[in-house]
């Protein structure tokens, strides 16, 4: 697991690392919000830590960057403030967790295990499409940029479909038995109504594959 820790703070930064190396992470440590930023841009990553009362850019301002830019990462804040306004602020733009210095490595380690659940049942039920299109399989929506768009019930089905088969080629016979219940609808009918997905859809996600049918890769 890929950590990014931004803590200017150089001592605590090299425990935190220094333990969370030891505990089987990947850390890369900045003490500079602006070098983080570039690094990040260049780089994936599965966690970031941010201190907020940091050089360049501040911690709070940095995942407000971050969020426009559309790159969602789990984020946990460690910092010496107690202020409401800046806590709250700190969980308006997305962070999942708040950690108030000073704090046991330890208890840092806790607070990465329980948001690393709940990311995981997060990822059980959501399916990415792309950086802008995620699916809820459990609640059949389709989203763009977190607001669910408005399908036929047809056209959700299909979704459907190619979202629980991420990757795998959806055959016209699969889609001929989820989609109309083994109803005999010929070919033309099928690429027909896959067009018509397209248009509605605000990306080219789906791919035609000439005699065979259709797949969803992730474009990421």
């Amino acid at each position: 697991m890929k950590v990014l820790l931004l803590e200017d703070e150089l001592m605590l930064q090299s425990a935190i690392k220094e333990y969370l190396t030891d505990t089987g992470y990947e850390v890369t440590a900045f003490e500079d919000g602006k070098e983080a930023y570039a690094n990040i841009c260049d780089n994936s990553y599965d966690l970031f830590i941010f201190d907020i009362n940091i050089p360049s850019i501040d911690g709070l301002s940095l995942l407000d960057t971050l969020q426009k830019d559309k790159i969602y990462i789990p984020t946990i804040f460690i910092s010496a403030i107690t202020e409401i306004e800046q806590i709250s602020k700190a969980y308006d733009l997305g962070c999942y967790d708040y950690l108030k210095k000073p704090f046991h490595l330890k208890e840092l380690t806790l607070h990465i295990d329980r948001l690393l659940k709940i990311a995981n049942i997060e990822s059980k039920s959501f399916v990415n499409l792309s950086r802008m299109y995620v699916y809820d399989l459990e609640k059949k929506r389709l989203l763009f940029d977190n607001e669910e768009q408005t399908l036929t019930p047809k056209q959700a089905q299909i979704i459907d479909l190619f979202a629980s088969n991420i990757n795998r080629i959806v055959d016209f016979d699969m889609l001929r038995h989820y989609v109309w219940d083994d109803s005999y609808i010929d070919t033309a009918t099928i690429r027909a109504e896959i067009h018509r997905v397209k248009q509605v859809l605000k990306e080219d996600l789906i791919e035609s594959l000439k005699g065979i049918g259709y797949r969803i890769n992730k474009a990421y």
